[in-house]
């Protein structure tokens, strides 16, 4: 470590200590800065767009590419939405003990209520976010304010649960405790709702296969919040090699798409093209892509990824077929010395 290393070298000048210490912070802060997607969402947000271009014969590349990166930044909006929900839902708390409190026959429970869930310091700490009010704000995603009917639906759902219960009458409850109960209320409540899911259908038709890699991101970020600083509001990609990945796997594949049909052709003697099905053709040339134009992704990788996306979104037999294709199409390519990685172990 940085401060390790100051200690057994005194001789340091003090601006070169405040340097090393600036750099040490620096490291720890970004350990609780993390991405939202990663490399097989992106796959996944770019075969679609490669499947719905196909489709409908269109051949206007920037608009789709467009579109793409779009479908990838609203991801992020959905990511927004269920945060602010969460903080939402907290208000409708606060909202009804307020009311409680001014009704002519208030009872003792009404004048005196439990606060634990109204006092959450993690629910606070998301409503306090200034990252996230600002995405909120510029964005215009105050969907929370006119829709509200979501927010006291699970809002009455919560209240009437056992979890919500128990919650209210533990002993000692520390931050970590009121971090488990936010991720087990969100968990519960929250991503399994279907009248939400509906809602985020609507509002964007491409949140449907986005909803449980953003609810999977939402648990990650609660997870990593941290007592003793503010809640950190995730990124969208890694970093700009992710981002480039984007429009450089969408491109390549549309516009060599029917070259490579001459190559998968020499591997399925005994498929003709129609009977392959069109998701597997997409994945398959997408690979291609990847096998001959991104030198730092093992082909092993490749094969793996497209294979694991093939499950979820082709045929029950086309993660096998896959398999067998990419295996003989990257022995081919390695033989033509088609196939140029850098780095060790990358074949």
């Amino acid at each position: 470590m940085v401060l390790q290393r100051m200690a057994k070298k005194p001789e340091k000048s003090i601006v070169e200590f405040k340097f090393n210490l600036f750099l040490h912070r620096l490291w720890l802060s970004l350990k609780f800065y993390f991405h939202m997607i990663n490399r097989r969402h992106i796959r996944i947000k770019v075969m679609q767009s490669l499947y719905a271009m196909l489709q409908s014969k269109n051949e206007d590349i920037v608009k789709e590419e467009k579109f793409l990166k779009f479908s990838i930044q609203k991801l992020f909006d959905l990511y927004v939405l269920n945060l602010n929900l969460i903080a939402e839902i907290q208000k409708q708390a606060e909202k009804k003990i307020a009311l409680a409190k001014k009704k002519i026959l208030a009872t003792s429970e009404d004048l005196a209520p439990n606060t634990r869930f109204v006092d959450n310091t993690c629910i606070h700490k998301i409503r306090k976010s200034e990252a996230l009010k600002e995405f909120t704000k510029k964005y215009k995603l105050e969907n929370w304010d006119f829709d509200d009917e979501y927010v006291k639906i699970i809002y009455d759902e919560l209240v009437k649960s056992d979890m919500y219960q128990s919650y209210l009458k533990a002993e000692n409850v520390r931050f970590e405790d009121e971090k488990e109960f936010t991720i087990q209320f969100f968990k519960s409540f929250i991503a399994p709702n279907e009248k939400l899911a509906e809602y985020y259908e609507d509002k964007m038709i491409t949140w449907v296969d986005d909803i449980p890699f953003v609810n999977t991101w939402i648990v990650k970020s609660l997870g990593k919040m941290n007592y003793k600083k503010d809640f950190a509001l995730g990124r969208l990609y890694k970093d700009e090699d992710d981002e480039n990945f984007v429009k450089e796997l969408f491109t390549k594949t549309i516009l060599k798409h029917t070259d490579y049909e001459n190559d998968i052709a020499k591997v399925t003697p005994n498929w003709d093209s129609d009977r392959i099905a069109d998701i597997d053709m997409i994945l398959i040339k997408m690979a291609i892509t990847e096998f001959l134009h991104f030198p730092s992704i093992p082909t092993k990788v490749t094969i793996n990824e497209y294979i694991e996306i093939a499950k979820d979104y082709s045929t029950d037999k086309s993660s096998y077929f896959l398999n067998g294709v990419l295996d003989k199409l990257a022995k081919n390519f390695k033989k033509n010395n088609q196939i140029q990685k850098i780095g060790r172990g990358l074949l």
